[in-house]
């Protein structure tokens, strides 16, 4: 991290992705274009910025290989364009005949990938009201965590549900991780009960800014998301949100903060190897008599 460059501003792009990967392009393109006009040094995008589909079919007659990829192309050639470091939050990037991967993409502002993550835990959940997910179905998961190094410090990567795994981002805090992105389209129904929390959470736990670009509203494909893109400082804040509707929201970064929050709060300094005793006490045995 380059010492003389502690103040950068971030900005999250909602969307609202459909079916049609160009028309999806295009919405992606306009809003980076706007968060770059209100002085944006990194820009990042949801999970799926280029589509949201969850049938098989018509998710792998959409999908082809990074190196042709339309999508990544194109906002490859904004950030050289538009002198932006982007990150797109995630793409589904066909890696075999019978799977693709949900990766998420580090663009320099030379427009030059220079780092990848494929999402490494998959969202196969039933939900109540009858909502069902099988995202292993298409997706292979990936296995390696990543933290990048910017101009500004260094931020780790993740996707949508690994925010439910805290054992990640300390990972990625204890690799040096000053920022974390947590590109989404988190459902309404999970988004109402724990969006802020869980993010706020990972904030405060690692004693970083927590950068969270979402999909919002109702898509095509009849699912909803829960939009609220927002950024979370180290002390678990919130600096800024959005609501339901596609935009821009956007705030200067001090990285500054995230010293002095680990000052306070030493907790990643702190940590110990232990075991865990699970104790009989005959309840179960009673119970069953």
């Amino acid at each position: 991290m380059d010492a003389t460059k502690h103040k950068f501003t971030a900005a999250c792009v909602q969307l609202r992705a459909g079916r049609d990967v160009a028309r999806n392009v295009d919405a992606a393109l306009e809003l980076i274009r706007e968060a770059a006009g209100m002085g944006a040094d990194l820009v990042l995008t949801p999970e799926q910025t280029a589509l949201m589909e969850l049938e098989s079919a018509p998710l792998f007659a959409s999908t082809v290989a990074e190196d042709v990829d339309p999508a990544l192309r194109a906002i490859a050639a904004l950030a050289g364009e538009l002198g932006v470091w982007i990150i797109v939050g995630s793409i589904a990037i066909r890696v075999r005949e019978d799977k693709v991967a949900n990766r998420s993409f580090v663009i320099s502002p030379d427009g030059s990938v220079v780092a990848r993550y494929d999402k490494i835990h998959m969202f196969d959940v039933d939900l109540p009201g009858g909502e069902s997910y099988r995202e292993s179905k298409n997706y292979l998961a990936g296995n390696q965590a990543v933290a990048v190094d910017l101009p500004w410090g260094c931020v780790g990567l993740s996707i949508c549900y690994d925010l439910r795994f805290p054992a990640l981002y300390r990972a990625l805090a204890q690799a040096g991780a000053h920022f974390l992105t947590v590109p989404a389209a988190f459902t309404e129904t999970t988004g109402k009960a724990h969006w802020h929390t869980l993010l706020r959470a990972r904030a405060i736990e690692t004693g970083t800014f927590v950068l969270a670009a979402a999909q919002g509203g109702r898509h095509e494909n009849g699912r909803d998301t829960y939009g609220h893109s927002m950024i979370v400082d180290p002390w678990g804040e919130i600096v800024v949100q959005a609501g339901i509707d596609p935009c821009v929201v956007s705030a200067e970064i001090d990285v500054r903060r995230v010293a002095d929050a680990r000052a306070r709060i030493p907790a990643l300094t702190h940590e110990r190897t232990f075991t865990v005793q699970r104790a009989a006490s005959g309840a179960g045995e009673k119970a069953a008599s």
